[in-house]
C-alpha cells in the first residue's frame, strides 16, 4: 500500500506492507535509527516518536496508520531551534549516561512542555512513566525537566 506522510518536516510517499511496523520503517526505509526497539509492548519508551504531536511507541504503531499524518523523530528535532536547549539542560542535569532512551524521553519531553502540562514534580513523574531509563537514576531527568517547564 502507498503511505504518504510528512516526516521531520518533508512528504514522502512510499509503498510499505500493511503489516510494516512503523518504527521499522523509520530505520530501515529512512535510516532515522534514533529510535531504538527494546521492549516491543509499549512499556519502556525507547522507539518514542510524535505523531501529530502526540507520543507513540513506534514498535506497536503501524506505518499505515501513520498515512497523512506529521511525524517527527529524535532527528527532525534536533533539527528545530528547541532541541539546543533540551539538549543543554539534560547534560548539565546529567540526564542522559548510555543515551539508549534519550532520544524517546527528549520526545516526549518535548511533547508535553508543548502542551505545558507539566506543573509540578509529581506530574512531570507521571508524564514520563512510559520512559523507562536504567543509567540515570532519574533524579537528573526530573531536575531537567522540571527546569525545562520552569517548575519550583
Amino acid at each position: 500500500m502507498i503511505v504518504e506522510l510528512r516526516l521531520n518536516g518533508r512528504t514522502v510517499r512510499d509503498d510499505v506492507a500493511p503489516e510494516r511496523l512503523l518504527l521499522d520503517y523509520l530505520r530501515e526505509r529512512h535510516g532515522l535509527t534514533g529510535a531504538k526497539r527494546s521492549c516491543d509492548v509499549q512499556v519502556c519508551g525507547a522507539c518514542t516518536v510524535l505523531v501529530d504531536g502526540l507520543p507513540v511507541s513506534s514498535c506497536c504503531f503501524l506505518a499505515a496508520d501513520a498515512a497523512g499524518s506529521d511525524v517527527l523523530t529524535i532527528e527532525g528535532l534536533a533539527e528545530r531551534p528547541e532541541f539546543e536547549r533540551l539538549e543543554e539542560i539534560f547534560t548539565r542535569h546529567a540526564a542522559l549516561q548510555c543515551g539508549f532512551c534519550t532520544p524517546g524521553m527528549l520526545l516526549t519531553v518535548s511533547a508535553l512542555l508543548e502542551e505545558g502540562e507539566l506543573d509540578s514534580e509529581e506530574e512531570i513523574k507521571r508524564s514520563l512513566a512510559g520512559n523507562l531509563c536504567r543509567c540515570t537514576g532519574y533524579r537528573g531527568i526530573l531536575e531537567a525537566v522540571a527546569e525545562l517547564a520552569a517548575v519550583e
